[in-house]
């Protein structure tokens, strides 16, 4: 008679240990933050390739086509100035209203258009999520790229408005440069701030509009929001000054228009907060954004 040969069962082995064993990663794994940055520098070639794709592909249809990155900041220029500023009267306050207005109407707008774009560059590119593998902070900052490529344009046209209404050319205007720097790292961290609450809020894009008019208003671009704050508190003058698009906006006026109304807080006082609000909404919409790494195109 036979003898039965007994076999004893394979060892179990738990999944996670078979995976650190060969190497093997959880797909969408979350990575860490130096690896992050890493492969977004490696990625940058198509950072830049698609926000240029985007940009040529906005307005293809339109028959002026890209000359309405320019045309859109000029018309509202024109609708405030018709409003606020005859209507109103607020250009018999300020001096060479029309390039304050201006000033304050394209570098505005480059941040708003930004936000508006971040919030949905998550949902409106779900296929290419789900079909390819790339650092996703790469949709929201080719967002960003695309509107300072526009803005760049932009800012060719304001200074040709401010030559035009008088300004001498000064040293002051390379200023620009580095004040356009750190409104385009607050800008980019905005953007992916709001690219992953409007990946998680869908409704977000509907109510984004409203927020956005509210901080348009906010900001004094049509008007001194020092004027407009002499009869508060202290406290509150100093909260609604500290907005980070008055400052920006501020120290572009003061570096293109020689006669500006006066500032709450000194040149080198806004610089400071220009900067702090550059390194803090950097940080934050990039932290943040990457802690939802996993999450986008999953549901």
């Amino acid at each position: 008679m036979a003898e039965a040969v007994v076999t004893e069962p394979y060892p179990t082995v738990a999944p996670a240990q078979l995976a650190a064993r060969y190497g093997l990663r959880a797909a969408g794994e979350r990575p860490g933050v130096r690896e992050y940055i890493r492969s977004l520098w490696a990625y940058r070639h198509f950072i830049v390739a698609f926000a240029n794709a985007r940009n040529v592909a906005t307005l293809t249809t339109a028959r002026l086509g890209q000359l309405w990155h320019v045309l859109t900041p000029l018309t509202n220029a024109a609708v405030y100035y018709l409003i606020f500023g005859v209507i109103l009267g607020t250009s018999d306050r300020i001096e060479n209203f029309v390039a304050y207005l201006c000033c304050g109407i394209f570098i505005f707008g480059y941040t708003s258009a930004v936000a508006s774009a971040g919030t949905v560059s998550i949902t409106a590119n779900l296929n290419m999520i789900r079909a390819l593998q790339f650092p996703r902070a790469s949709l929201p900052l080719s967002v960003t790229i695309t509107q300072l490529q526009q803005l760049l344009a932009s800012m060719a046209v304001l200074i040709a408005i401010v030559l035009v209404t008088g300004e001498p050319p000064r040293l002051a205007w390379l200023t620009l440069i580095p004040l356009l720097l750190l409104q385009t790292i607050f800008s980019g961290g905005l953007a992916m701030l709001l690219a992953r609450l409007g990946s998680k809020i869908v409704d977000l894009k509907q109510i984004m509009p409203f927020v956005l008019r509210t901080w348009l208003y906010g900001s004094g671009v049509f008007y001194s929001l020092t004027t407009a704050t002499d009869n508060m508190p202290t406290w509150a003058s100093t909260l609604l000054h500290l907005n980070p698009m008055l400052v920006f906006i501020e120290l572009a006026r003061e570096a293109l228009i020689t006669t500006t109304p006066p500032s709450h807080f000194s040149v080198e006082s806004m610089w400071l907060v220009a900067l702090g609000w550059a390194v803090v909404m950097g940080a934050l919409g990039f932290f943040y954004f990457w802690r939802g790494e996993k999450e986008y195109g999953r549901g």
